[in-house]
């Protein structure tokens, strides 16, 4: 028996979104990684800029390492599950809203450069939770 894989001709709209799928998953992946070192590494001087208490800034990167490896796990899978993606979706989500609820509600004494910190964060996990969506929903509807 014969195995090929599929070219750009003979590639089937489901597997053209979950190789679509797969390569969102790495960027939010590596995306996630750099800013997770970067607030560990500059929790200091970042949280001088935006306002955030250092241990905030240490944990919030700590969560987001986490993240990432979630992410680079997931998207390593031979098969993504669409349940996880779901997950991942609805975890972007939650992040955007409370980058926006840190803005608004004001727990922390933000900077400016905070609050546009703040709102450039809720933009970029709203982007991917709309792309990994629009991906699993092609995926799965073509399957």
């Amino acid at each position: 028996m014969t195995h090929t894989l599929p070219t750009a001709d003979t590639a089937t709209p489901s597997l053209d979104a979950a190789r679509f799928l797969r390569l969102v998953l790495r960027v939010d992946s590596a995306s996630t990684a750099v800013m997770a070192v970067v607030l560990i590494a500059a929790c200091v001087p970042l949280g001088s800029a935006t306002g955030m208490p250092v241990g905030f800034t240490v944990g919030f990167g700590i969560y987001q390492l986490g993240g990432a490896a979630a992410l680079a796990l997931i998207a390593g899978y031979p098969v993504i599950p669409p349940g996880l993606v779901r997950a991942v979706i609805a975890v972007n989500a939650a992040s955007a809203v409370a980058c926006v609820t840190m803005v608004f509600a004001d727990p922390v004494d933000l900077t400016g450069f905070g609050v546009a910190f703040m709102l450039i964060g809720a933009l970029v996990v709203t982007v991917y939770a709309v792309l990994e969506f629009a991906s699993l929903r092609r995926m799965t509807a073509a399957a």
